[in-house]
């Protein structure tokens, strides 16, 4: 088992892509924290499955926007399993804006998307970080978006918070390696019920991938397993998993060569 007894926090654990996460670490060995704030009956759920399938997780509840809670979620996790392997920053937060609605993207929106997406993986991070320093090692993957990178995405302020956790993650990367490995895992369109998409966008990103399918959270699990448990030698990188869309570009805009007559 490629994690067997190594200890992860999930942050926003028990929904969507943090349901994807903490189920993949779990079904190999992983002991695993599902946090949620708000969703207690969804991050149970996920716990059972868990259990059910033979592995070890619990439920914590913890708002990681607050330094406070973030600091007890932390200390929750080591008090529970003596150690802390593994942090997973995936607690997000977005509402909808037309980038075109200046006055529609307000103050309030700004602050509460940057504190969520920002300042709540900053905090885990902070308390977490010296836990893992004791141990002689760690893992963090901090799930930003790649609306970090073309600036689309559910408003402005999304945008430019993915952007800034892409940022952090390389600056931790820098300060705290080699005894900590710090990563990115930026998905495009997953179907995570996350974010209700309008009629027709979801038919229009899926011609603009170059996969076979638009990634479910399936993958995004198996991703973040890859980066827990495999890729030793990466760190201050971003795993991009949106069916090719940033690195080729939306497959409807591609060049493609035609062969001469």
């Amino acid at each position: 088992m490629r994690l067997k007894g190594q200890v992860a926090l999930v942050t926003g654990g028990g929904t969507g892509i943090g349901r994807g996460i903490s189920l993949a670490f779990a079904r190999e060995g992983g002991l695993v924290a599902v946090n949620y704030s708000k969703s207690h009956d969804k991050a149970e759920d996920t716990v059972r499955q868990i259990r059910a399938a033979g592995g070890q997780a619990i439920a914590l509840q913890a708002d990681v926007s607050k330094e406070a809670e973030a600091r007890r979620l932390v200390a929750d996790v080591v008090r529970e399993w003596g150690r802390f392997d593994i942090l997973v920053n995936n607690a997000g937060w977005t509402r909808r804006v037309p980038h075109s609605d200046l006055e529609g993207l307000t103050d309030e929106i700004w602050q509460r998307t940057f504190t969520v997406n920002v300042l709540g993986a900053w905090y885990c991070c902070r308390h977490a970080i010296p836990q893992m320093q004791r141990q002689g090692r760690g893992c963090i993957i901090n799930v930003t978006s790649v609306a970090a990178f073309h600036g689309k995405g559910s408003s402005m302020a999304y945008a430019a918070s993915k952007a800034a956790l892409t940022s952090l993650t390389r600056s931790l990367a820098r300060a705290f390696g080699p005894t900590i490995r710090v990563n990115a895992l930026a998905p495009g369109m997953v179907e995570t019920g996350f974010v209700e998409w309008p009629p027709g966008e979801y038919d229009a990103a899926r011609r603009e991938v170059a996969t076979p399918d638009i990634p479910t959270v399936e993958d995004l699990g198996e991703a973040a397993l890859y980066l827990a448990a495999d890729a030793r030698a990466t760190t201050g990188t971003t795993l991009f998993v949106d069916g090719g869309v940033v690195p080729l570009g939306p497959r409807g805009t591609r060049p493609s060569v035609q062969p001469k007559q």
